[in-house]
């Protein structure tokens, strides 16, 4: 059983390439068997808005359901380092409405630390959060709550702005930055760059460390995944083949048996 993760553990990894392994979870039962699994960190991510909510995109999460999905996910964790995302319009408001927010986080969440995305344009917001103690996890790359503006989820190229990014939150006090949707080499450049760990989704080997959203990796959902996911298994099917067993059972008067019944 690993021990603790916490910042000093990501550094250390980052500084003897040890790759860090990340994960999405929104409920108990599944992040108990993440944290059981050796992963290092859980993302309460705002994709539970699509993976669980139904919603086409992250933008209409709000706060109280992102700390309810982070509180009950804390519950099931005992090793794993666990992130709250915060949501859109929960940190763009200004830097006291996104410390209240950020603190809520680890008040009634239960998390260790939040992320929010954006690079220089957030960075003062980055800055006055974790002046207060809260580490933060920035985030570059293709930005979710930026779907419109960026004109749908698209991979993001310009490597000048994006080592700007990198720089300027480093310096703004994020503990580590996801980067997504951004070319391999380009992603490596920054990793190399940054004292900070990065992690990638869809960035490519070469970052420190790596983080899928479970319900692809898990094949949770018949929705088609990214071309950077790997499903390493489908469940889905799983559970519809014993949902409709049960439906046939039942119908049939085949459940419950006799060694079901009191």
């Amino acid at each position: 059983m690993q021990s603790q993760v916490t910042i000093k553990t990501l550094y250390r990894m980052k500084e003897k390439g040890e790759k860090i392994v990340a994960l999405t979870a929104y409920d108990f039962p599944f992040a108990r068997m993440v944290d059981e699994s050796g992963v290092h960190l859980i993302l309460v991510g705002d994709s539970l808005g699509m993976v669980v909510q139904g919603e086409s995109s992250t933008l209409p999460v709000t706060m109280d359901e992102m700390i309810y999905h982070t509180r009950i996910v804390s519950k099931g964790v005992q090793n794993a380092m666990v992130v709250g995302d915060m949501p859109f319009m929960s940190y763009q408001p200004g830097k006291s409405h996104a410390i209240a927010n950020a603190g809520r986080f680890l008040k009634e969440g239960g998390a260790a630390a939040v992320k929010l995305e954006g690079g220089t344009a957030v960075s003062e917001i980055i800055k006055a959060i974790s002046e207060v103690g809260i580490p933060v996890m920035a985030h570059i790359g293709l930005t979710p709550q930026s779907v419109h503006q960026m004109g749908g989820y698209r991979v993001q190229r310009d490597e000048e702005r994006l080592m700007s990014d990198a720089l300027e939150i480093q310096s703004a006090g994020a503990f580590s930055v996801v980067l997504e949707g951004i070319p391999s080499e380009i992603s490596e450049k920054i990793t190399k760059a940054l004292t900070i760990p990065t992690i990638g989704i869809g960035a490519g080997p070469h970052c420190d460390g790596q983080i899928l959203v479970l319900h692809d990796l898990l094949g949770l959902n018949e929705r088609p995944v990214p071309k950077f996911v790997k499903q390493y298994a489908r469940l889905v099917d799983e559970a519809k083949k014993g949902i409709k067993q049960y439906a046939e059972e039942v119908q049939a008067g085949k459940f419950p048996g006799k060694e079901h019944c009191y």
